[in-house]
């Protein structure tokens, strides 16, 4: 048990390393590219480019929901003496710290609306979390957390792999 502990905390280190490097650096190597970059915005008018013919925007929308959602997972599995708006705004603080970070070295545009979808993406999977714990021990659902989890992260670096090989092969 202490060591599915730190199995999954460790789990929660590599989910925050790959989600700050996904929204700062687009998940790239080429960091110089992403110093050099001088391109900023910042929309602070929530949802005031979206709609449903965007198809970029309802995709956009959609990813942060669903790479914020393991987030509230990952949080109910680790912290389990936190209450759940203590949960809630930790997942805030990281997406508007995200956000602010991109602002602040000028890398894209810091958009309100993704705090906004980041956060109701952690926010499901905090539910998530809660309503399954409902039907299943607390263990037996950490544990497949965790077990999913790291699928889920073999299945991200493969397909990472593949594709930087594919790129580098043109």
């Amino acid at each position: 048990e202490m060591s599915m502990r730190y199995v999954s905390k460790f789990l929660l280190g590599i989910y925050l390393f790959f989600l700050l490097w996904l929204i700062l650096f687009k998940l790239s190597f080429n960091l110089p590219q992403f110093l050099t970059y001088s391109y900023s915005n910042v929309n602070l008018v929530p949802f005031s480019t979206f709609s449903f013919e965007n198809t970029t925007v309802l995709r956009e929308t959609t990813y942060n929901l669903i790479v914020f959602f393991p987030f509230g997972v990952l949080l109910d599995v680790n912290f389990k003496g936190l209450s759940f708006s203590k949960k809630l705004g930790i997942i805030f603080l990281v997406s508007f710290f995200a956000e602010f970070i991109q602002f602040l070295f000028v890398i894209g545009v810091a958009d309100i609306t993704d705090v906004i979808t980041n956060t109701t993406g952690g926010l499901i999977g905090l539910w998530f979390y809660q309503l399954l714990n409902k039907h299943i021990s607390t263990n037996k659902l950490d544990r497949l957390a965790v077990i999913l989890g790291y699928i889920l992260l073999l299945f991200l670096i493969v397909a990472f792999l593949f594709l930087t090989r594919t790129i580098r092969l043109r």
